[in-house]
């Protein structure tokens, strides 16, 4: 049983692409980035040899996405991680993935590295059965983003960022360009202009995932965000998603029942846990 490591897409052996695509749903982060630039692609080998565990480092953010694996995978992953980072493993600055495999994880890299760990978030994995349209709905109607909305909408995702505890003063200009140039963001526009949006991912191996979705806090408790998430939900199986999902944050019953009353019902629970070293912020 072991871990092995590329950093080129094209390294990464079909057997892994297979093992990751046959739990869309659970994997659905790593399908989201595996062939992005700058990340580190790892997979976990059984005695037999089978792909028995995916996970990828993205390198600017230091996020270690966790996908599918036993937890002897995700106790092995700190003592394998110097061999396959320049820093060993130092550069690792957060755990994602179902909740078993980072706190499998955590605790022995955390030792390994001489840092704390620090459950950021605790998420739920929802998925899309069949789409109930908002009742009552609200005024206004929907939209795709266009170019001369991306400077409301850097605006908007950082402080969607501070509401979920990622970092709004990161550079999020490539993001937004890629979603309104691919129309993947939507907007809804009532009283003149736009209050509320949300955006989903591309479907890879049919599976997309809604995100974004946020409503500056005048607009908020008035049925927008429930809009414009059906609304992209749409898009995403229009896109040919036959898997929508999303994530909530599971301290948040408000969101949590609104999606449940979209339809969508929860499959699983994640975590993030956070690392740092002693007297860092």
């Amino acid at each position: 049983m072991s871990w092995h490591f590329t950093a080129e897409s094209a390294a990464l052996p079909e057997s892994a692409r297979v093992f990751v695509a046959a739990e869309p749903a659970r994997n659905t982060g790593l399908l989201t980035l595996l062939d992005a630039p700058g990340t580190t692609r790892g997979w976990w080998t059984d005695e037999g040899g089978a792909v028995a565990g995916a996970c990828l480092l993205v390198a600017g953010p230091g996020m270690l996405m966790l996908g599918v694996m036993p937890d002897d995978g995700a106790r092995a992953l700190p003592a394998e991680l110097p061999r396959a980072l320049p820093g060993g493993g130092r550069e690792v600055r957060e755990a994602r993935g179902e909740a078993a495999s980072v706190e499998a994880f955590a605790a022995p890299f955390a030792a390994a590295t001489g840092r704390t760990a620090r459950t950021s978030l605790r998420l739920r994995l929802f998925r899309l059965g069949e789409l109930t349209e908002p009742r009552p709905a609200p005024r206004g109607t929907a939209r795709i983003a266009g170019p001369g909305d991306v400077p409301l909408l850097l605006t908007w995702l950082r402080a969607y960022a501070g509401d979920v505890g990622e970092d709004p003063d990161a550079d999020y200009s490539a993001q937004v360009e890629a979603l309104v140039r691919e129309g993947r963001l939507r907007l809804w526009e009532a009283d003149g202009g736009p209050v509320a949006m949300a955006s989903f991912s591309r479907p890879a191996v049919g599976q997309s995932r809604v995100s974004l979705v946020y409503t500056p806090p005048g607009h908020r408790t008035r049925g927008y965000a429930g809009a414009v998430t059906a609304e992209v939900s749409r898009a995403a199986r229009a896109a040919g998603a036959e898997q929508v999902l999303l994530f909530t944050d599971r301290a948040n019953p408000t969101s949590n029942a609104l999606y449940q009353r979209l339809g969508y019902r929860p499959i699983g629970d994640h975590t993030r846990v956070a690392f740092r070293t002693p007297g860092e912020d």
